[in-house]
């Protein structure tokens, strides 16, 4: 470099050039034409699209509740991150409808074999030692070979996902060394090694002949019956009803959090039913997966919260029947369409005084200050799902009053078979209330209630919404 170009280079009192996103020697990187880069984009877009697929359609039938809640997490982030992309290609003188397209064959075989994969452990080692790791590899390339400053758009995306990327890896990491064995993996090595060759090498299509394929032999078909692992017990139980608690005005606002706490983490059976709509809904605009996907992830972490809300009063939550006959009857009774349906009435429902701001009022008036954080951000992303509801489900009727009337009718005729449930011996419905609420007032160090104690309100009659609650409030 001559003289007179070292000079050029040197900035105004030594400020970083380049608005600070690199040097000018890598600012004369040829790297990546537009055309390379959105090849290679297409191959991180194909990898996300899958992942997303792959977690999303695995929630509802895995039992173990943290990778219900880690998959419900990881599907949302794929999500955002295939929305990014998708922006940063139509901008590259191409529209995305392209991207709808397998970049290569080997990478539908890779997607279809770990989504075909019959339990938890392949599944982990699909996704988080094969698939995760190689798209950081290919994302952390990316960013090595392309041009950070004619490319920095796509730098700054390469980069968020490059971040989340990162702590996917990491939790795959830790449920592995605690899941999966050194027989599970000597059992999988062909499998792995089968998967490894499917991927591209940067972009570039694996020059070997692709292997046959073992698991996706038989195509994969969708689990819409809700699991859980051995903590959740008498999952049929329906024997207590926390919203007529909740709105009893008998009942003190403390007493009031552990029905809080109970509701949340029973949310878990909003992922369940959540992924079935997901998943059996092809065709439509990426934003649909996005939205739901991020509704999808909020009630997985509002569960988790609940979760948190035991652990803070020192309770053992596995102690009590966590139901799950909501995600299943929706699963198995209604359409996709129709659950959609169900989940709009019900959140609408939540919005009027008796809902979620009430829960709020309950958590402040409790005095106790993570119950009131709780009820705060539970409102806030409730009020989101409403929107997202408004977005996705009404402009298909047209008409506000439509959607909820049909919402109603879909609710209504699902079967709660709460008698059923207890005459073939499923559950006895039996009313944990009094021995958990007994167990809280030992740790609030105070009497309980005794019309809190004898509270037995059951779901035999009633459906678990606000309907008749908002109706007469």
């Amino acid at each position: 470099m001559s003289a007179g170009a070292i000079a050029m280079t040197k900035s105004y009192h030594n400020l970083p050039p380049l608005a600070g996103l690199c040097n000018f020697t890598d600012a004369q990187r040829t790297g990546l034409s537009v055309e390379d880069c959105v090849s290679w984009m297409k191959v991180h877009h194909y990898l996300l699209v899958r992942l997303h697929e792959i977690l999303t359609a695995r929630i509802t039938a895995e039992p173990i509740y943290e990778l219900k809640t880690a998959f419900s997490h990881h599907a949302y982030l794929c999500a955002e991150h295939v929305a990014a992309i998708r922006t940063r290609v139509s901008e590259l003188r191409e529209p995305p409808l392209g991207l709808d397209v397998v970049p290569h064959a080997g990478l539908k075989l890779l997607g279809d074999e770990i989504l075909a994969s019959p339990s938890h452990v392949e599944l982990l080692l699909g996704v988080y030692e094969v698939v995760v790791p190689r798209l950081i590899e290919s994302l952390e390339h990316y960013l090595a070979t392309t041009n950070p400053l004619a490319d920095a758009p796509t730098v700054r995306l390469t980069r968020f996902c490059l971040l989340e990327m990162n702590d996917l890896a990491e939790f795959g990491t830790r449920a592995i060394a605690c899941l999966v064995t050194d027989a599970d993996r000597l059992r999988l090595a062909d499998w792995t090694a089968l998967l490894n060759q499917c991927l591209p090498q940067h972009g570039r299509e694996a020059t070997n002949p692709l292997p046959p394929p073992q698991f996706s032999a038989t195509p994969y078909q969708y689990d819409a019956v809700p699991r859980r692992d051995e903590r959740f017990h008498d999952s049929y139980n329906g024997g207590v009803n926390p919203e007529a608690f909740l709105y009893d005005e008998r009942f003190s606002a403390r007493d009031k959090t552990l029905m809080l706490f109970y509701k949340r983490l029973r949310e878990i059976d909003v992922p369940e039913m959540m992924a079935s709509i997901i998943h059996q809904t092809p065709g439509k605009p990426w934003g649909f997966y996005l939205d739901m996907s991020r509704q999808l992830w909020d009630e997985a972490r509002h569960a988790m919260l609940g979760e948190v809300g035991f652990v803070h009063l020192g309770l053992d939550w596995s102690r009590i029947p966590i139901n799950f006959t909501w995600s299943l009857n929706l699963n198995t009774q209604l359409t996709p369409q129709e659950r959609h349906a169900v989940l709009f009435f019900i959140e609408q429902t939540l919005m009027p005084k008796t809902g979620k701001r009430y829960e709020w009022e309950v958590g402040k008036e409790s005095g106790d200050p993570l119950a009131a954080l709780i009820q705060d951000f539970d409102w806030a992303d409730e009020v989101l799902h409403a929107q997202i509801g408004r977005e996705w489900y009404v402009k298909d009727f047209g008409d506000l009053r439509d959607a909820l009337d049909y919402g109603d009718k879909c609710w209504s005729k699902v079967m709660s078979q709460w008698r059923r449930y207890l005459e073939s011996g499923l559950t006895e419905h039996r009313n944990w209330w009094p021995e958990m609420y007994a167990a809280a007032c030992q740790k609030w160090d105070a009497t309980p209630d005794p019309a809190a104690m004898q509270f037995q309100t059951t779901y035999e009659d009633t459906r678990a919404d606000l309907k008749n609650i908002s109706a007469s409030a």
